[in-house]
């Protein structure tokens, strides 16, 4: 084995004339995956090379023929010996130079940075209008499912249901019970030095029903159901089986997109008004341990404090961040293509835009409710 492997490595002898030129003779295969070794050995010789000597090379590659080349127009000098195959490739190579910086210049500071900026917004108007197309195509589908051209897919509802809330409840309603022992935590804490220890119920009732439930949930479920409808349709775009739905008269939009986007508005209201009700249930523990508030007390103040628009405002923001959330995952997986690689990276902007439109809209919904008189 170890004598198969030496043979299978490009080697040279070295032969010196009496006036201290070399004779350089290679053998073996000049090829991208024998001449790691040779290359640097090559660049050590002391001395001017005369002649390279290829009679010994019995095959060789663009890699090997570039490193004959290199060393015979570094050193001036003759190659002998060369098969047709070399020539030929030493032939094409003779017009290059391989001066190249190995590392890109940078562009200064002052060039770069608005180029990134300019980059970064016209990419930012191409993915617009893309999810602007991607979302025609799904109310084109939508349309159809409506007036009967085409039949709704309800076990993939329910099942898209099923993963989107019911295996969402733990965690969400986890995250939700001790965020709202922290806001009561904290708010008492400040509302207690001013006097109000009594209004951490309306901090934590109002906060919770308006914006933390849902807006927490919204963030919850675009990095676990967001990510996941990206990674899912971005796999079966790589693998072609979208490829394949649609030869067989099968459309994407109605298998895969519909399900997912009508089980995230459907869930989202829910997982808001669940996920309000737990930071609720959590700030009265912490404030029948902390604030000598009894537990049910706490729950009758809200009842009290807490106008019934604020449910309202929760329970509408549900659906639309529900939208945003699955259209932007399933737009990402859509746009896979090239490689496993790619999967990563689109599901990574789905999150991440995600998450973004959420936060934006919500700051929106703010402004408009308080100007209609719901703040």
């Amino acid at each position: 084995m170890t004598a198969h492997k030496m043979r299978d490595q490009a080697d040279f002898t070295v032969q010196a004339d009496d006036d201290g030129a070399l004779t350089i003779a290679l053998t073996g295969p000049l090829v991208v995956s024998s001449v790691g070794t040779l290359d640097p050995r090559l660049r050590q010789l002391e001395g001017p090379v005369r002649q390279i000597d290829l009679s010994g090379v019995r095959e060789i590659d663009t890699t090997g023929a570039w490193t004959v080349w290199r060393l015979a127009r570094d050193n001036a000098a003759q190659i002998t010996g060369a098969s047709e195959e070399a020539e030929r490739l030493i032939a094409a190579l003779r017009p290059l130079r391989g001066e190249g910086a190995i590392v890109p210049e940078e562009l200064p500071l002052l060039t770069r940075v608005p180029a990134f900026v300019g980059n970064y917004m016209i990419a930012l108007g191409r993915g617009t209008l893309g999810i602007l197309e991607f979302m025609g195509g799904m109310l084109v589908a939508a349309w159809a499912i409506t007036f009967g051209r085409s039949r709704l897919r309800v076990n993939a509802v329910v099942r898209q249901v099923e993963l989107v809330g019911v295996t969402a409840l733990p965690i969400v309603g986890l995250m939700s019970f001790l965020v709202g022992i922290v806001i009561a935590q904290q708010g008492a804490v400040q509302l207690q030095d001013l006097g109000f220890g009594e209004m951490t119920v309306n901090l934590v009732g109002r906060i919770s029903l308006r914006e933390l439930g849902i807006l927490m949930t919204a963030i919850m479920v675009a990095g676990r159901s967001g990510s996941s409808f990206a990674a899912q349709i971005g796999t079966m775009k790589l693998t072609e089986e979208i490829d394949a739905m649609r030869t067989i008269g099968v459309s994407p939009m109605e298998a895969l997109v519909i399900p997912r986007v009508l089980a995230a508005i459907l869930v989202m209201p829910l997982l808001g008004f669940y996920s309000a009700l737990l930071s609720i249930i959590g700030g009265a523990a912490i404030s029948t341990l902390t604030l000598d508030i009894p537990f049910w007390t706490f729950i009758t103040r809200v009842q009290e404090v807490v106008p019934t628009h604020d449910l309202w405002v929760g329970l509408i923001k549900g659906p639309v961040f529900g939208l945003i959330i699955a259209l932007t995952g399933c737009y990402q997986g859509m746009q896979v293509k090239g490689n496993s690689e790619e999967v990563g990276h689109r599901t990574t902007v789905a999150v991440v835009q995600a998450i973004f439109a959420v936060i934006v809209l919500d700051a929106f919904f703010a402004v408009f409710f308080t100007e209609i008189g719901w703040g």
